[in-house]
């Protein structure tokens, strides 16, 4: 499978077709598991969902905590999944990775971290929100610049934001306190420029929607375990892994949508608090 032309983006007729996939959580060895689940198992049958659900694929979002032990092992093995799906892989760092072994792994093929990509009409800002050493997210001055420059070189083009961090709360007390820490600086630079359709991110472990000033804003399942919305405390869902689809049209409209396996490979440990 290879990236289509963005020619045929040009005039809004067809669709700038985008995989989301988020907090796969992997281990350099191949039974690692997050709460009772092998988390390359559930990648890689998140995997076989995205026929299904995007056909042709021309871009893939991976928005952080990609790898649970920060291994070597645990990169190479996602890179390699992503270079199967034969299309464009762009990625930025969640609180549980190592964004330095990150680089060094992805730096050899097509993905970067805290960049922007065009393709078509639609402008792809994607920013670090993590901080050293802490779960919550921050976005400090160069990634502040670097979406304001983003969105002020090309005001006339459709824009989607992509983070690990949620800016908004997502309703889950214990999760809302490992939120972005300074939305109102983010948000004042969304605020001046209305190009921005959507801003996307992971963290959450949740499908979330909502809309703020016009702007969707959506968070995604994990490939591996779910947490539970609207809950105060830590607690698992029992729905499944699963994927987002986006078609990014060239005239600035968005459809999109979540993809889910059928079913757990194996139990799901229920009864911790935390992981």
């Amino acid at each position: 499978m290879s990236a289509r032309s963005a020619d045929h983006l040009e005039d809004g007729s067809d669709a700038l077709q985008v995989l989301q996939l988020t907090d796969t959580h992997l281990y350099a060895d191949e039974e690692g598991r997050l709460l009772g689940q092998r988390t390359r198992q559930t990648l890689d049958l998140v995997l076989d969902l995205v026929p299904r659900a995007l056909a042709p694929l021309d871009l893939v979002l991976l928005t952080g905590d990609l790898v649970h032990d920060e291994s070597p092992e645990g990169y190479q093995y996602l890179k390699e999944r992503m270079a199967a799906l034969g299309a464009p892989c762009h990625c930025l760092p969640g609180n549980h990775d190592s964004s330095s072994i990150m680089a060094d792994i992805f730096d050899r093929v097509p993905a970067k971290m805290g960049t922007s990509v065009q393709q078509g009409r639609w402008n792809l800002v994607l920013l670090d929100s993590t901080m050293p050493g802490e779960d919550g997210g921050h976005l400090d001055g160069d990634q502040l610049g670097h979406l304001q420059d983003s969105l002020a070189r090309r005001p006339d083009d459709p824009a989607l934001v992509c983070l690990h961090h949620q800016p908004v709360p997502v309703g889950s007390i214990w999760m809302d306190t490992m939120a972005l820490d300074n939305p109102y600086a983010f948000f004042g630079i969304i605020d001046r420029h209305p190009q921005v359709r959507a801003i996307l991110w992971g963290h959450v472990h949740q499908e979330f929607s909502g809309e703020r000033k016009g702007v969707c804003l959506l968070g995604s399942p994990s490939t591996c375990v779910q947490f539970l919305p609207g809950s105060r405390d830590f607690a698992l869902d029992t729905r499944t892994p699963g994927l987002r689809w986006l078609k990014l049209y060239g005239d600035g409209r968005i459809d999109t949508g979540v993809e889910r396996i059928d079913s757990y490979p194996d139990p799901l440990v229920l009864t911790k608090s935390g992981y």
